[in-house]
């Protein structure tokens, strides 16, 4: 089956049709292909991260994936299937060769399909519509965001995911000076979703160094205001509870922060001064 959906896609690029949008979002209905079946809307999105909002999916639509980035690094791009996607399938294309990465029938509500995206050309996505007799009552609908593999908390593979080894002193120091948030802060609860195999870390922070989002945020407590967080990590990790003060980072997705390296802030000074003494550090970081 899946050759004969390739073949077929194949040959609608020799039918795109290119397609308004803006730099980052791009809304649009399948009855724009027209009368002529073999027709491909073609859309080229110019930004980190946006949407992309297919009503009325028919044919095939073609999103290629272009910001403004240095592909000289190692980047990742991934999707977040909107809740109420049903109605195509969604392919990667490399080369002229096309795989999967959505089925027809959708993902998880909170699931998240990434891939590799460096690379020579710019990452392409096909959606191919589901042949259906239902197509009035579907939306296809996703959010984007391609990133640099920064930290040890940079998506692979099909899904979001996280390494659940401690990071060595290198990948810790690098960790600091390059993550989407750096914190410090205790752990106040762990509580696990065994349906999309997720950690949450909810945390309490004594410090905020820095955060790309606002993934955390200030609320009252019973000493004033204070920062407070929640941070997933994969349920196979294994995160539990523990005492003391922590140094966390990690990235930030689609308005969630995920898990990179988290020593105990003790441990993180002693590499860190070591690393200062022998003039090994990437960056500079606030010492208190």
């Amino acid at each position: 089956m899946l050759p004969n959906v390739i073949a077929t896609l194949l040959i609608l690029l020799l039918h795109l049709r290119p397609c308004a949008a803006d730099l980052c979002n791009w809304s649009g209905s399948g009855l724009a292909a027209g009368v002529d079946p073999r027709t491909v809307l073609q859309v080229r999105l110019r930004c980190t991260e946006g949407s992309v909002r297919w009503v009325y999916p028919g044919q095939a639509l073609r999103v290629v994936l272009e910001p403004y980035l240095s592909y000289a690094q190692s980047t990742t791009a991934c999707i977040k299937p909107s809740r109420s996607f049903r109605g195509a399938s969604v392919y990667i294309e490399r080369a002229g060769e096309l795989r999967l990465l959505v089925a027809g029938g959708g993902g998880r509500p909170e699931e998240v399909f990434c891939f590799r995206a460096d690379g020579p050309q710019r990452p392409a996505l096909y959606l191919q519509a589901s042949p259906r007799s239902d197509t009035n009552r579907r939306t296809v609908g996703f959010r984007y965001e391609v990133v640099r593999n920064r930290t040890a908390a940079a998506p692979t593979g099909h899904n979001m995911q996280t390494s659940c080894r401690p990071c060595n002193d290198t990948e810790l120091l690098m960790a600091v000076c390059n993550s989407d948030f750096v914190v410090r802060g205790f752990i106040k609860n762990v509580s696990h979703n065994l349906q999309q195999q997720t950690s949450v870390v909810a945390v309490e922070l004594k410090r905020l160094y820095w955060q790309r989002g606002g993934v955390f945020q200030r609320r009252g407590s019973e000493s004033g205001l204070a920062w407070h967080g929640r941070i997933r990590t994969l349920l196979q990790c294994g995160v539990k509870a523990g005492e003391g003060e922590f140094l966390i980072t990690g990235s930030e997705h689609f308005g969630e922060a995920w898990l990179g390296c988290a020593p105990r802030y003790k441990h993180f000074l002693s590499v860190f001064q070591a690393a200062r003494a022998a003039h090994q550090n990437s960056c500079d970081f606030p010492l208190d």
